[in-house]
């Protein structure tokens, strides 16, 4: 446990604020032929239920709850994946905030053989945590003290205010 202080919102006590390397996680996997398509080359598919899922986990492990996903910013497949590489995805919390928390996501492929790592994918995700009822909680702060996580807050606001932006533009045109 942190010493992380609590506070207490409609009668639920959860703490005020979390390091980002409380909730990060690592998941892996290693790719299979039931993963790829007939050249050997996994399904995009594939690799964004992984990143849903590790940044489900992270998202989950910050608020101390369940969580839904509301947004995968763009993602880029830069380097293909292929069976018998060993997919490995870290996500950490990188903003947030009332209720909802952005996670960064990093997508390697390792050669499990030599241990050669290729960076493939990168994404951001955002989720939204959920009471016991299913409604949207608010969730503990985030705690950046280095410079990276300093960094990785500021870009996540700027991203937050896009999104914010976009969803307003949507609102009007949809009126």
């Amino acid at each position: 446990m942190t010493e992380s202080t609590t506070r207490r919102v409609k009668s639920h006590t959860i703490p005020t604020a979390k390091r980002p390397s409380e909730s990060s996680i690592v998941v892996s996997r290693l790719m299979n032929p039931s993963d790829a398509n007939p050249l050997g080359i996994v399904h995009g598919g594939e690799i964004l239920k992984m990143v849903d899922e590790a940044g489900g986990l992270a998202a989950m492990r910050h608020a101390g709850s369940s969580v839904v996903t509301v947004r995968l910013d763009s993602m880029t497949f830069l380097e293909p994946i292929y069976v018998g590489d060993l997919v490995i995805v870290k996500a950490m919390v990188n903003w947030v905030g009332r209720t909802s928390i952005e996670v960064g996501i990093r997508v390697e492929a390792q050669n499990p053989i030599t241990g050669e790592r290729t960076h493939t994918n990168s994404a951001y995700a955002v989720y939204v945590a959920l009471d016991e009822n299913g409604h949207p909680k608010p969730v503990p702060g985030l705690i950046v003290q280095t410079e990276e996580e300093k960094r990785r807050w500021r870009e996540a606001e700027e991203r937050q205010k896009m999104r914010l932006s976009q969803r307003k533009k949507k609102s009007a045109s949809d009126t």
